[in-house]
């Protein structure tokens, strides 16, 4: 695949153009650390293989694996860069962090007409940090959010702990449940602590096109079927244009992946990957069922929305 990266055109990415022919449609894909990492690189791949579409892949900045006053902006700047290369239509996708800035970022752009948010939040989280810090990988902002808009913080859920307790906290919770990480207490006690506010919900009724949540109930790292059926309730009760389909799952962890995008990235162990999590360890082949189905749900939207439907 050819790669062009790009530092100063409103964001930090590399722009993947199919080169098998003419496209028209892009996917904007938040699915590694770094915009040219491996994973970053095998859903490009992945995308460009079975759909025939470009590629952006995106992060923060280079090797910055932190989400902090995260410019909304940069996600406009995209769509612009885009344009330039041609393409009309388009897509964003993330998993984890980067599925609620997805959420965010197609509230605020109606020329996205397909999102693809995996293990998403339906609020937006504060601000964080990671690297190395008194014997810590990540630590929270101080007064800061995960995304902005015009400068400003946007209005965030604050976590119930600081530096150092917060890193501490995950430590404690990711031992007990047998799991290399887990914080889904932690931001239990944020919300028991801090009610969520309005102001601070994704509005996902401004979303336009179609919106594919994903997530597993088992999921250790936040209660996102919580979220999802939140986000599902909220659109019945407020007017939308946007045609949303909620995948929720018994088993599946905290990565729910396509099975077709998990055996690219790993052609040879998958499985223990997903066995990172405790539960991926105890429920294989539910995990495995579960990304089998995604697969197909995600593939045929993919599918309909690369052909205009």
């Amino acid at each position: 695949m050819k790669k062009i990266k790009e530092t100063d055109k409103g964001f930090y990415g590399c722009y993947w153009p199919y080169g098998k022919g003419h496209s028209e449609c892009a996917v904007i894909a938040m699915l590694g650390d770094d915009c040219e990492d491996y994973i970053a690189k095998s859903g490009a791949r992945w995308l460009q293989k079975k759909f025939g579409v470009n590629v952006l892949t995106l992060s923060p900045a280079h090797k910055d694996y932190g989400h902090h006053n995260l410019p909304v902006e940069r996600i406009g700047a995209s769509i612009a860069y885009l344009r330039s290369k041609g393409n009309k239509r388009f897509a964003i996708a993330g998993a984890s962090t980067t599925a609620m800035f997805a959420l965010i970022a197609a509230s605020y752009y109606p020329e996205i007409t397909l999102t693809i948010a995996m293990s998403p939040s339906d609020f937006v989280m504060e601000g964080f940090y990671r690297g190395k810090r008194d014997g810590y990988e990540e630590w929270p902002g101080e007064g800061e959010s995960t995304a902005s808009w015009q400068g400003k913080p946007l209005p965030y859920l604050p976590f119930a702990y600081r530096h150092p307790e917060y890193g501490m906290r995950i430590k404690e919770e990711a031992k007990e449940g047998g799991d290399f990480c887990a914080s889904r207490k932690l931001f239990d006690e944020s919300e028991r602590l801090h009610p969520i506010q309005e102001e601070e919900l994704i509005k996902v009724e401004n979303i336009k096109g179609k919106v594919i949540l994903i997530g597993a109930e088992d999921d250790v790292l936040w209660d996102t079927a919580r979220y999802i059926r939140r986000m599902q309730a909220r659109l019945d009760n407020r007017p939308h244009e946007c045609a949303v389909q909620a995948l929720v799952y018994e088993h599946g962890t905290h990565f729910v992946f396509p099975e077709s995008l998990m055996k690219t990235m790993l052609p040879v162990g998958s499985s223990l990957f997903v066995g990172l999590f405790r539960a991926g360890k105890e429920h294989k082949e539910e995990c495995r069922q579960t990304r089998i189905d995604i697969d197909a749900n995600v593939c045929a939207a993919l599918e309909a929305w690369s052909q205009g439907a």
